[in-house]
């Protein structure tokens, strides 16, 4: 079987046992395969076929994660106690070429991508009442945007494939050329109208917990990628304003159900899920399912946390705080980065994200960091990772809309300020509208203390502009004459299997 082969033959999909098909999509458990022939007869099995897309997504949280986080300037060369995380180290350091690879096999994303491709094609075809089938469709319709969306940005060019393919008679029918960006983000802005065209007009807000994918998920992901078009494709002012106007639909909606949390942390507190009014779609994780475990890079072993202390003192160790925390520190800030985030009026974002740890013992360096925003829960004597993971919530949508204004030459002190009033309470200085400039490097510090471990700053930093990139990564591992770094490169076994890849330009 070739190496890059963008199809699953042997298992239609990732989805739950038929017990659970009646359940809530955030109650039911990945467990086993369904048939198409089961799908099409039994209302049951098209919805365990569906609520599997969920399921085939949670399991790619982590390479998001990376894509959007890694390459930019929040963890590298940071300071951390045990062996460096060699992968994450590559990507932080961009030390990457023809031979170092990340990501290889497109990442998988092409088994994600046939599975959303197949409940497209069969659902229709199914017995479930019609306005369900709608709105299944609607929200896998702006999945599959998403998905692509992310591939664009990390490799420009990629296969494009909207059909699923259920029989294979050769390998060679496994071989797709890739398709131009261009072509890729026109396939995306398909995507992401046809969403909204089946969802409608109505924003409901479901006040359970978020992670299906909603009318409004769409529309900040229109507003994310008519942004990246406008910058970077040639879209320029006719799709920065239509991003703004996505972004500012969602915004006029600001209210009971769907606004900044007053308290950052409960933005991501696994015990307040239900009627998390800032969340517009995160990915689900809970006890007995999946847990959010791949943060363990970023936390400490239980040996070394009785000798670490979270002061400037021999107390409080990191183990009296967190006594059953486990997992490994090898990637952590450097000092120029803490002393950034942590100088100045008290920021709620900063505290409620990560902490310093020090020697127990006289002068108590720092030591490094441990990441705290998705600690979970306690259940006996067992630290439980139940966090979602946010893919969306309201302080993308300002923070976007920010963007979007800047660069359309407008006012964004609203957008800056309700961020700001959030994270550092009445008493922060309002921010006042500047040069383009001015005002982009004002939203890109917010994104970076807003956003740290979401999977967001690389994104943030290349949506803004070439400059901006430069300007915030260490010249020693990305400047202007290694531009083919910002798109990543294929693997010598991709390009060896299938005949009609060609490498990205550059490497």
């Amino acid at each position: 079987m070739k190496y890059n082969k963008l199809f699953i033959a042997s298992v239609l999909l990732v989805t739950m046992s038929t017990t659970s098909c009646t359940k809530k999509l955030d109650e039911v458990v990945p467990q086993s395969s369904i048939s198409k022939e089961q799908a099409l007869k039994d209302p049951n099995a098209a919805r365990t076929l569906y609520y599997g897309t969920y399921g085939l997504l949670r399991s790619y949280t982590n390479s998001f994660y990376q894509m959007g986080e890694m390459r930019g300037d929040i963890w590298v060369d940071g300071l951390f106690t045990e062996s460096v995380d060699g992968g994450l180290q590559n990507l932080y350091r961009h030390n990457i070429s023809s031979l170092n690879v990340p990501f290889t096999n497109w990442a998988g994303l092409y088994n994600l991508i046939y599975n959303f491709n197949n409940v497209i094609k069969i659902i229709p075809q199914t017995p479930l009442p019609e306005a369900e089938k709608t709105r299944i469709l609607a929200e896998v319709y702006g999945l599959r945007g998403y998905v692509y969306y992310n591939m664009l940005r990390t490799w420009g060019a990629v296969p494009l494939n909207t059909e699923p393919v259920e029989t294979l008679t050769n390998t060679a029918e496994t071989y797709k050329p890739r398709t131009g960006a261009d072509s890729i983000m026109l396939q995306v802005k398909s995507d992401i109208a046809k969403s909204l065209e089946l969802f409608g007009t109505a924003n409901t807000i479901s006040t359970s917990k978020r992670v299906v994918w909603s009318r409004l998920a769409t529309l900040v992901l229109k507003g994310d990628a008519f942004i990246w078009s406008g910058t970077h494709m040639g879209g320029g002012t006719a799709d920065l304003t239509t991003a703004k106007a996505a972004l500012q639909e969602v915004r006029n909606l600001q209210g009971a159900t769907l606004d900044l949390q007053s308290n950052y942390r409960d933005i991501f507190d696994p015990t307040k899920k239900v009627n998390n009014k800032e969340i517009i779609f995160a990915v689900n994780y809970e006890l007995q399912q999946a847990q959010l475990t791949f943060f363990s890079s970023f936390l400490v072993n239980s040996i070394q946390a009785n000798t670490l202390s979270f002061a400037q003192a021999a107390t409080p160790t990191v183990s009296s705080v967190y006594p059953y925390v486990s997992g490994a520190n090898r990637v952590g800030m450097n000092q120029a980065m803490i002393t950034r985030l942590t100088t100045g009026a008290a920021d709620q974002r900063v505290s409620n994200t990560f902490r310093i740890m020090y020697s127990n013992a006289a002068p108590f360096a720092v030591r490094g960091v441990m990441l705290t925003k998705y600690l979970g829960t306690v259940a006996g004597t067992s630290q439980i990772y139940n966090n979602d993971f946010p893919v969306y919530r309201y302080a993308d949508v300002l923070l976007l809309l920010a963007e979007a204004k800047a660069k359309l030459g407008e006012d964004i002190s609203a957008e800056i300020n309700a961020i700001r009033l959030r994270a550092y309470g009445s008493g922060y200085t309002p921010y006042v509208s500047g040069s383009q400039t001015v005002n982009m490097n004002a939203i890109l510090d917010e994104y970076l203390r807003e956003f740290i471990g979401e999977g967001k700053r690389w994104w943030a930093l290349r949506r803004a502009g070439d400059a901006y990139v430069y300007a915030n990564i260490n010249p020693a591992y990305l400047n202007p004459s290694s531009t083919a770094k910002f798109l990543l490169p294929l693997s010598l076994a991709m390009l060896n299997a299938d005949p009609l890849l060609k490498q990205t330009a550059g490497y």
